[in-house]
């Protein structure tokens, strides 16, 4: 058998990375534990790629001389850590692609903001004439795009798991949204290896290329502070902007680059909130690199419609407004999400727990929430964390059950928020069929 490449897992990024290594003339073999989906199926079939599911055919894969692993598949599993004995390279859909890429890219992490800021800086260069595709962890897989399109930029979300996978691959731009403690489950429970994997984004880059990040997040300014940064470094806050940089000044953001200075009112901005002033200032400094005019700036800031499942307010029943901020899978995003609600809360919460301390956000429940619907497997933490805090703390198994009971708890001119904290895949699929679920449920009212 000639050697090839195996990809574990046939979702959209193993599917993009089987088509793009065939079109590259590898012989590819597709693995995945569970089931593939039908629409994947029938791709991997009309390419007449060979494939296999609910099953791992460990002597084929073990043979490869490549594999390219789902990010959801951790590097502890007894597979992986036997490809990598075996000195097999184990790596990411996202390092596949960028062999193949001559297009720029922009390729934003961190801990939340990610997305908004992603769809955001997507919306201004789309809007400005752009050839550009969207990948990572929102749009469609990089790879597949690297082997069917011709872009001339890359808009790439990439999470912790993605970066772990890439070695070689290297941002033109790189941005840093924040860091906060999230996903210490895979990383032993240890905030610097997480830390170090956020910091892989600038990996490889050199003094022609961009780094741009929050000078507000202290990790980050600590951890610039130890490390040998090669690009230029572009800080946005909201302080006073830096010579370059960005930041805000009464009620204005203001972004200097390149000699160039753009201002617009915070009113303006379509996204409100301190975290979306952020998200703002990030996606405003990555199109002025790209010399984005000012007016075409301007008009995306001020139209962009938001993300789904992020804050999306969704539907107000007698009285009660209910907002979906289901992609709130971390104690940090669901922190601006009950800063960001003026009303009095019914908070929908739980799921796995990824090592959340929920101390942080004891203030802001004693001051705004008055009753908690805990939806999850196992809610301990959550009763021990704000029994006492909140008169009534109750568990739902289901979201209809969750729905309902918020419902009757809240009250006329009340807001019933579904920020989970916590990642999904004890009772729903993803995020997004959370999100979807939830929807569903106060539609059924």
């Amino acid at each position: 058998m000639n050697k090839g490449v195996a990809i574990l897992g046939g979702g959209e990024s193993g599917v993009g990375a089987a088509i793009l290594a065939q079109k590259k003339g590898y012989s590819v073999f597709v693995s995945d534990l569970g089931k593939i989906k039908g629409k994947y199926k029938d791709v991997l079939s009309n390419y007449e790629i060979d494939f296999e599911e609910a099953k791992h055919s460990k002597e084929r894969i073990l043979n490869a001389e490549l594999v390219v692993k789902s990010p959801g598949i951790p590097d502890t599993v007894p597979l992986i850590v036997q490809l990598k004995e075996k000195g097999v390279p184990v790596i990411s859909e996202i390092e596949f692609a960028g062999r193949y890429n001559s297009a720029k890219t922009i390729c934003i992490t961190g801990s939340n903001g990610k997305t908004t800021t992603t769809l955001l800086l997507y919306h201004i260069l789309k809007n400005a004439g752009l050839k550009v595709g969207l990948a990572g962890n929102v749009g469609k897989s990089f790879a597949w795009q690297v082997a069917d399109e011709n872009y001339d930029v890359y808009v790439i979300e990439l999470s912790s798991f993605q970066l772990d996978g890439m070695y070689d691959f290297k941002a033109d731009v790189s941005v840093l949204m924040n860091i906060t403690p999230d996903h210490l489950d895979r990383y032993g429970y240890d905030m610097q290896s997480y830390i170090d994997s956020k910091f892989r984004v600038i990996q490889n880059q050199t003094k022609s290329d961009y780094f741009i990040f929050c000078a507000d997040d202290e990790i980050i300014q600590k951890e610039i502070k130890k490390r040998d940064i090669k690009p230029a470094l572009i800080p946005f806050s909201l302080n006073e902007p830096a010579e370059t940089g960005a930041g805000t000044r009464e009620n204005r953001i203001i972004i200097n680059i390149n000699l160039n200075q753009f201002s617009m009112s915070i009113l303006n901005l379509s996204l409100h909130g301190k975290h979306n002033t952020y998200n703002s200032m990030a996606a405003g400094l990555a199109s002025m690199i790209f010399e984005i005019r000012d007016d075409q700036l301007r008009e995306s800031l001020s139209d962009f419609t938001g993300v789904e499942h992020r804050l999306e307010r969704f539907l107000k029943v007698h009285g009660i407004e209910f907002i979906n901020d289901s992609k709130a899978t971390n104690i940090n995003s669901t922190w601006y999400a009950l800063e960001s609600v003026s009303k009095s809360i019914v908070w929908i919460v739980g799921g796995i727990d990824k090592g959340n301390d929920y101390s942080m956000l004891q203030g802001l429940v004693s001051e705004k929430v008055k009753a908690i619907v805990c939806l999850g497997k196992n809610n301990k933490k959550i009763h021990d964390s704000f029994e006492g805090v909140v008169k009534n703390v109750v568990d739902a198994t289901s979201m209809e059950e969750a729905v309902k009971t918020a419902y009757y708890l809240a009250r006329n001119g009340d807001t019933v928020l579904l920020s989970p904290a916590c990642a999904s895949f004890d009772l729903f699929e993803n995020y997004e069929d959370r999100g979807i679920q939830f929807k569903k449920e106060v539609r059924n009212l």
